[in-house]
C-alpha cells in the first residue's frame, strides 16, 4: 500500500510516498480502506519533535515509536481482527487513531475498534475525517477542563481554525453566550457558525476592552497566560488548546500555581480519543447541530504540501486529505 512515512524529524521534505507492507489487524482491530484524512498541528509537532519533550513519545533521536502520521481518518472497514463486536466489513466509519499509533497518511490502517464510530450518514468521507481530534479537543476543552455552562459569557480565542470552528459551535450547544475572536476576513464565518459576538483582533484587544468572561478557550493563542487571566471574571477559567511552545510551557508550569493564588483557574487540554465523546459529537452532527469547516483539500502524495499550510498556521477550518 502507499503511504507517506517520516524516517527522521525536520521540515516538511522529511515526508515521502512510499510503498509499505499491508497492515493486519490484531485481535480487537479493524482494517479500514482509509478513503479520507485530516492534518492537525500535532502531525507536524511530532514531524518536527517540536517541543523537544515530543521525542519522548516518538524517539529520542529519530521518530522509531510510528512512522505514519494522520490522527484522524474516515473509510470503510476492509477487515476485522478476532473479538471485533461492533462492526462488520463495509462499514463506514470514522475516528481518531493516535492510540494505535497514528498512521492515517496511508492507503489502510489498523484501529482499535473502540477508536472508531459509524460515519455520520449527512457526512462524506472528507467531512467526516475532518472531526475527530479538533471536535474532541473542543469539547473536552469546554466541558471537562472549561466546566461549561448555560449562560455563561465564553469567549473563543482563534475562533476560525480547526478547533475553533468546533468550539464556537459546541459553546452554543450548551448554551451560552459566544464571543468569537479571529481576523477580519473570517469575521463573516464565525457568525455563521452561531458566534454572538464577533471581535477583530487585528483592530480590537479583548483584554483591554474591559469586558471579562466566565470561560476563555485558546486555540492555538498567542497571548500570555496573564492577558487571559485579566479577561476572566472572578471563578472564571481559561482552557488552552494548542499554541506556541511558550503558551504551552505557561499553561503547564504557571496555570497550576496562579489557580492556587486565586479563584480564577488556568488548565490545558490535549485531546483524548473516545469514543463515547465521538458518537456525542456524532449526534450533534446529524442533528444538524454541528458541521465541520474545510479549507482546502489535498490528495495523498501532497501531504507535505498540507502539512506546510498547517504549519504556517493560517488555515480556515480544517485541511483534509483525499486518500481514496
Amino acid at each position: 500500500m502507499k503511504a507517506i512515512v517520516y524516517k527522521e524529524y525536520g521540515s516538511p521534505d522529511v515526508l515521502h510516498l512510499e510503498e509499505v507492507a499491508m497492515p493486519i489487524p490484531a485481535d480487537g482491530e479493524v482494517r479500514v480502506k482509509v478513503q479520507a484524512a485530516s492534518v492537525n498541528a500535532a502531525d507536524w509537532r511530532l514531524m518536527r519533535a517540536d517541543p523537544f519533550l515530543a521525542r519522548l513519545y516518538t524517539g529520542l533521536f529519530k521518530p522509531t515509536r510510528f512512522q505514519i502520521l494522520g490522527g484522524d481518518i474516515a473509510g470503510r472497514v476492509e477487515a476485522v481482527g478476532k473479538d471485533v463486536s461492533q462492526f462488520k466489513v463495509g462499514d463506514e466509519v470514522f475516528g481518531e487513531v493516535s492510540a494505535s499509533g497514528f498512521g492515517g497518511f496511508a492507503e489502510f490502517k489498523c484501529a482499535r475498534e473502540n477508536e472508531l464510530v459509524l460515519k455520520p450518514a449527512n457526512l462524506s468521507f472528507e467531512e467526516a475525517a475532518a472531526v475527530p481530534l479538533a471536535a474532541l479537543a473542543a469539547l473536552q476543552g469546554l466541558r471537562d477542563k472549561g466546566r461549561i455552562q448555560s449562560g455563561q459569557k465564553v469567549l473563543i480565542y482563534g475562533a476560525s481554525g480547526g478547533v475553533g470552528t468546533f468550539a464556537v459551535q459546541i459553546a452554543k450547544c450548551f448554551g451560552a453566550d459566544v464571543t468569537a475572536v479571529c481576523s477580519t476576513a473570517k469575521m463573516e464565518l464565525a457568525r455563521s457558525l452561531g458566534a454572538d459576538h464577533v471581535l477583530d483582533y487585528t483592530q480590537e484587544d479583548f483584554t483591554q476592552s474591559g469586558a471579562r468572561y466566565d470561560l476563555i478557550l485558546a486555540a492555538n493563542g498567542d497571548r500570555s497566560i496573564f492577558d487571559y487571566k485579566r479577561a476572566l471574571n472572578e471563578g472564571g477559567i481559561y482552557v488552552m488548546v494548542g499554541g506556541k511552545a511558550g503558551q504551552l510551557f505557561q499553561a503547564l508550569l504557571l496555570g497550576p500555581w496562579i489557580s492556587m493564588l486565586g479563584s480564577k483557574k488556568m488548565r490545558a487540554v490535549t485531546s483524548k480519543p473516545n469514543q463515547e465523546d465521538l458518537l456525542f459529537l456524532k449526534e450533534l452532527i446529524e442533528s444538524g447541530k454541528l458541521k465541520p469547516v474545510i479549507d482546502r483539500r489535498f490528495p495523498l502524495s501532497e501531504v507535505a504540501d498540507a502539512v506546510r499550510y498547517i504549519e504556517a498556521g493560517h488555515a480556515t477550518g480544517k485541511v483534509v486529505i483525499s486518500v481514496a
